[in-house]
């Protein structure tokens, strides 16, 4: 088929115009599936995807908390927190990330391209537990303050000695699963505020700043206090004393709204008395999407659970109509619980108060991938600048055209005419190299950088091997074409064994490497297909288009 000169150019000619198409940024469109329906998405595709080292982002390094320990398998564990990472990763959109894990016990991510570092920390981060929980109806809280304020009285805590954690570490072990920097501006808050609070001296702590949410105009609702802003991180402290936290039922339990509410020119924070039981967890949610809700104008989360879910949902929510329920996410209350108006079956929704709508992506993001099976903790966090990424850009470009310059001199000063046939193959050699990156949706590193500038000496020493031996025919007294002929045909055995060889060790520097370590080695197996092809197929088109002018029973070549 590809005997004649004419169809040997129409299959090059057309594997050019691929790589083009390839090499070019176009727009295409995604389907998506919504709660709403399918969805389409127009998005721009880049062609060459750069890596950590070459665009900039972020590297993290990740641990169990070990303060949050349920489980003794910490193998496990890691290998569930790397499966949800990775899905929450796929669904955050970052183009070739890396996660993996290091040693037994850490994991590492690295995002290229990243360019809102706190919000991709927040979403790796983060536990995304979910429950859904009905309010206490029996005042269990009002009751108890009277007993855990004369246990604190016993302790020697009053309001002459308020229990203010001071130290950061304190701030992170009492808020589990807050920000860290939120964490600490609170408790400096509630340090230099902590006398705006009215108390009496030696009176007691917790009733006079644990109160009834209707005290500061809410509308009622069971199980639901308010506590100042300034002594939320004080009064979190108290609840947790182990004497005042065996006081309160066993059937109740407590959680904070995740975001204060501003009452006039005051900051309070509610408390929520809730049944210890939760009705559903987050294990049954089958999906989740952000939307605007066109009745508020506001974001919200629609979920949907799974058919077993479904059914202890409805039933319990049959159970409890009229009844406020509390959506609780990593152990904040979601906004202020809504009342249960009828039964709910498999769909329902969670309203965002006053967040964004990238707010809403990020928590249907999560609740997509999945909860972490125990909570980690950034143990090493580095940011890799733009600036440095374009030095490393600038520095990868430099060597790649310096040694093809080197190759181009070299080749053309030693073989003269062949060489020029050797470097015009060389060019195509780069377009279809770039080109098969681009299809397969590989990220170009800097080790994948070196592995072009490797790949380009490779690409030419094939055609060394086909030139001497058609110089060996040469001055064995062959023609110029049947020289060109031989000198093809026995140098093909030697390409293929130093080919073959070269990939298999490229295979094994992909299987077992890492990160860099497999771009060096994908921008390498790739090179090497393409240089074969047009070391044996193109560089041999040039040479029979070369040898249609010249005279069938010549000896003399330019080689």
């Amino acid at each position: 088929m590809f005997a004649s000169i004419r169809n040997r150019l129409i299959l090059i000619a057309g594997l050019v115009g691929l790589s083009l198409f390839y090499l070019f940024p176009r727009d295409i469109t995604v389907r998506e599936q919504t709660a709403a329906g399918m969805r389409d998405t127009t998005i721009t595709r880049i062609p060459l995807k750069l890596g950590l080292d070459l665009q900039g982002g972020m590297h993290l390094q990740l641990e169990l908390d070990q303060s949050n320990r349920v489980s003794d398998d910490v193998p496990r564990d890691i290998d569930l927190a790397l499966t949800v990472l990775r899905k929450r990763i796929d669904e955050y959109g970052v183009t070739e990330p890396v996660i993996q894990k290091m040693g037994d016990e850490r994991i590492v991510v690295e995002l290229a391209g990243v360019s809102d570092p706190a919000r991709a920390r927040a979403v790796v981060n983060r536990t995304a537990a979910l429950e859904f929980r009905i309010t206490d109806e029996t005042d269990a809280l009002t009751a108890a303050l009277p007993a855990m304020d004369r246990a604190l009285a016993q302790l020697g805590v009053t309001s002459d000695a308020p229990a203010q954690p001071s130290t950061q570490s304190q701030v992170e072990q009492l808020l589990t699963g807050r920000d860290t920097a939120q964490a600490a501006d609170t408790a400096a808050a509630s340090a230099d505020t902590a006398a705006a609070v009215p108390l009496a001296t030696g009176g007691p702590i917790l009733q006079a700043l644990i109160l009834p949410s209707t005290s500061y105009g809410f509308d009622p609702m069971p199980g639901e206090y308010a506590v100042p802003e300034a002594a939320f991180v004080r009064v979190d402290s108290l609840l947790r004393v182990p004497e005042v936290d065996r006081i309160l039922p066993r059937s109740v339990d407590w959680r904070w709204a995740r975001e204060p509410q501003a009452i006039g020119a005051e900051q309070v924070r509610l408390l929520y008395v809730l049944e210890s039981e939760p009705i559903i967890t987050g294990d049954r949610l089958e999906s989740a999407a952000a939307q605007i809700d066109p009745m508020t104008n506001r974001p919200i989360v629609t979920f949907t659970l799974d058919r077993a879910g479904a059914r202890r949902f409805g039933a319990q929510t049959g159970q409890h109509v009229g009844d406020f329920m509390a959506i609780i996410l990593d152990d904040f209350v979601q906004g202020r619980p809504p009342v249960i108006q009828n039964r709910i079956d498999r769909n329902g929704q969670i309203e965002m108060g006053g967040r964004t709508i990238q707010d809403a992506q990020d928590l249907a993001l999560t609740l997509n991938a999945g909860a972490l099976p125990i909570p980690l903790k950034v143990v090493a966090e580095r940011e890799v600048g733009a600036s440095l990424g374009e030095d490393s850009i600038r520095a990868g470009i430099t060597a790649v055209i310096a040694g093809t310059i080197l190759v181009v001199l070299i080749m053309i000063g030693y073989y003269r005419m062949a060489g020029i046939l050797a470097v015009c193959a060389l060019g195509l050699y780069l377009l279809f190299t770039l080109a098969g990156l681009s299809a397969i949706e590989a990220t170009m590193t800097l080790p994948g950088l070196a592995g072009l500038v490797l790949s380009i000496g490779i690409a030419v020493d094939a055609n060394v091997l086909i030139f001497e031996r058609i110089r060996e025919e040469l001055v064995a007294g062959r023609t110029v074409k049947l020289a060109v002929t031989e000198g093809f045909k026995h140098a093909m055995s030697a390409i293929v064994d130093s080919n073959v060889s070269t990939v298999l060790t490229a295979l094994f520097l992909f299987q077992f490497g890492t990160g860099p370590v497999k771009g060096f080695a994908v921008t390498l197996i790739m090179g090497i297909a393409a240089s074969m092809f047009t070391a044996i197929f193109v560089t041999k088109t040039f040479f029979l288009i070369w040898l249609e002018r010249k005279d069938a029973q010549a000896t003399t070549l330019s080689i």
